[in-house]
């Protein structure tokens, strides 16, 4: 009797250790719910312990040991199961080349703690090349047409991840376009001069952000591209988006104008989802332009990210799944950034920036002198104004601390020439045109000559025309001519910060830009703060949720 009560005490004893979660034995863990205390149950096994009660609490011990089994089955199968739907999403996610174009733009250099600017290019695509998206929008006489870029945005992440940008060109803005391979085909298109939308199917996203490059400066590390049917799924996954209208609309086709999104709205806030909210994206008549549009498009963007935050989808494991299931079945995405993990920590970046510290803007624009009606061109100085910010990392809102007031880039620490200024080649190229304005003739033989004045005999100007460039820039190719390109740069009172090592010079190369138009000093200019966006960049904080669209009066009811 007194070995059965010591077996009794012992089953007790190791019941109450079950309950400490630190244990490691699973035996322990599967006999703790069937074996422990109940009672009257020490009684019986301290009475005598028949054999049939020792029988009876084998097999409960048996059956617990099959439940744990199992339960543990079920456990690793459920982890082997998310493990392979992981698998299953990188595998689904479509990708392709960062840059399939000749751009020449260059990383924004790492702050004090050696973070760097975040730039991400957003193109919407206009393609009814499979039945979904024709069936959401556009004519079957545009089955088989190359798709066109109709939304693009740079999404601009600060390097300290306090601030963000969304900036917008409109689709019908004539650029330079650089010359782009097709990655899928080979196919290489020439360099020209068209509307900005067609970069898409002239080479693809990577085109479209080597054109981005080149007329902005900004380095941009990743694409995204969605279509009709993604954003219709993307704005499913979401939710709904709040956004509002000052009057009835419904873009609808006219006698004046054909065609139409085909949204309709009674005046006020709306929440909207699904087709509705392609619908909303796509409205462009019913607002009276398209730089208008691209208002809409912010206002709904500014709207979802707070519709995120607030619901704390960044933090609710269910929410991300069917996010990050809708984003991998909607986007085609740069192949950097093509992994399920590498999407999520994009979001994260962009969920850690306040929303009283995103701006939306759109680019700064003219009519254009070819076609005034149809299209515009970018405004050479305001929009110069804006790229330089983007740059130089300058947060364009005021509601950051004093830190975030000035981050432009620290110009490179001086060095000694590597030879004397007679023996030194330097290539002068005339890059002042822009899409606005021709290139100022002789510019570069003028520039030429003000160098060899200044004692560099072998400055000659080169008669092949560059792209055109907003910024003048002094490029050389190795580190050992860096101190040669300075002593340039303060031949012509050139900023320090305009000297810049690329492998896309075989010497020192001085590239003149829309900034340096005439004289030969370049002319001494003020950087812009923080906040200081042009005022024709219609910029929209991202905090404001008191904006509503004002709705052209044809498209009124």
């Amino acid at each position: 009797m007194a070995q059965s009560e010591v077996r009794g005490d012992a089953a007790d004893v190791d019941d109450t250790m079950a309950l400490n979660p630190r244990t490691t034995d699973p035996e322990a863990g599967a006999g703790r719910h069937g074996g422990g205390r109940r009672k009257g149950g020490s009684g019986s096994r301290g009475s005598g312990g028949s054999g049939g009660s020792t029988t009876g609490r084998r097999r409960r011990r048996r059956a617990l040991r099959w439940s744990a089994t199992i339960l543990a089955v079920v456990i690793l199968g459920t982890a082997g199961a998310g493990y392979l739907y992981y698998q299953h999403l990188n595998a689904s996610i479509r990708k392709g080349e960062r840059s399939s174009g000749d751009a020449k733009a260059q990383k924004t250099a790492p702050n004090a703690a050696g973070q760097t600017p975040l730039n991400i290019l957003l193109i919407g695509s206009d393609s009814r090349n499979s039945a979904e998206n024709l069936k959401l929008g556009g004519s079957k006489s545009s089955v088989g047409d190359p798709p066109l870029g109709d939304v693009q945005m740079l999404i601009h992440i600060s390097a300290d991840r306090k601030s963000a940008a969304m900036v917008s060109i409109p689709r019908d803005t004539r650029v330079d376009i650089p010359r782009c391979t097709d990655p899928d085909t080979g196919k290489v298109y020439p360099a020209t001069n068209d509307i900005i939308n067609t970069t898409l199917g002239e080479g693809g996203a990577g085109c479209t952000l080597a054109t981005w490059e080149n007329l902005t400066g900004v380095y941009i590390d990743h694409w995204m591209t969605i279509d009709f049917a993604g954003v219709v799924k993307m704005a499913d996954a979401i939710g709904g988006v709040d956004v509002c209208v000052k009057q009835n609309v419904w873009d609808r086709p006219t006698a004046a104008q054909r065609g139409g999104s085909g949204l309709k709205l009674t005046a006020g806030t709306h929440k909207i989802k699904g087709v509705q909210a392609l619908q909303w994206l796509r409205t462009r008549h019913a607002w009276g332009s398209d730089p208008l549009r691209a208002r809409a498009q912010h206002m709904y963007l500014n709207s979802m990210l707070r519709t995120l935050k607030s619901q704390n989808v960044f933090t609710d494991t269910g929410r991300l799944m069917d996010l990050a299931d809708s984003a991998v079945n909607s986007l085609k995405v740069s192949e950097e950034i093509g992994t399920v993990k590498k999407l999520y920590d994009l979001g994260m970046e962009m969920k850690s920036v306040p929303s009283d510290r995103i701006t939306s803007v759109t680019m700064p624009n003219l009519p254009d002198p070819r076609d005034p009606d149809n299209h515009v061109v970018p405004n050479t100085a305001d929009a110069s104004k804006l790229w330089e910010m983007l740059r130089d990392d300058i947060p364009l809102d005021k509601n950051g601390g004093s830190s975030d007031a000035k981050r432009a880039d620290k110009p490179q620490p001086a060095k000694s020439p590597s030879t004397a200024p007679a023996r030194l080649g330097v290539l002068v190229q005339n890059g002042t045109g822009s899409s606005s304005q021709a290139a100022v003739p002789g510019r570069a033989r003028t520039i030429a000559e003000a160098l060899v004045s200044e004692g560099y005999s072998r400055a000659t100007a080169d008669t092949t025309p560059p792209p055109s460039q907003d910024k003048t820039v002094i490029e050389y190719p190795s580190a050992d001519l860096q101190g040669d390109a300075q002593g340039v740069a303060k031949a012509l009172g050139l900023p320090a910060s305009a000297v810049k090592q690329t492998t896309s010079v075989s010497g020192v190369t001085l590239l003149l830009g829309a900034d340096w138009r005439t004289g030969t000093t370049f002319p001494k200019q003020s950087k812009p703060k923080a906040g200081d966006v042009p005022s024709n960049a219609d910029a929209i904080n991202g905090a404001d949720k008191g904006g509503c669209m004002e709705v052209y009066g044809p498209y009124r009811w």
